[in-house]
């Protein structure tokens, strides 16, 4: 795809048309990658957004108790000092 390089302010800019901007679930910041002389723009990947909410759910329901044992029977703590 062919892009005009804009002027914006003393910088340059590229436009990102609507349709690319929900294609790809592009909001206010990505990610810029220069790699062996291109640029990649990739959406900013948020991969635990809405976890602090979660949590607090489970913690509410009861469901957040260990599964297992944080210190096993047969564990050697003094190894690790």
């Amino acid at each position: 795809m062919e892009v005009s390089v804009v002027k914006i302010g003393n910088s340059r800019g590229i436009r990102l048309s609507k349709t690319l901007i929900e294609r790809y679930k592009i909001r206010d910041t990505v990610d810029l990658i220069m790699e062996k002389g291109h640029i990649i723009i990739r959406p900013l990947s948020k991969p635990r957004k809405g976890w602090d909410k979660a949590f607090k759910e489970m913690h509410e329901n009861g469901d957040d108790k260990l599964l297992i044992n944080d210190v096993f029977e047969d564990e050697n703590l003094e190894e690790w000092k």
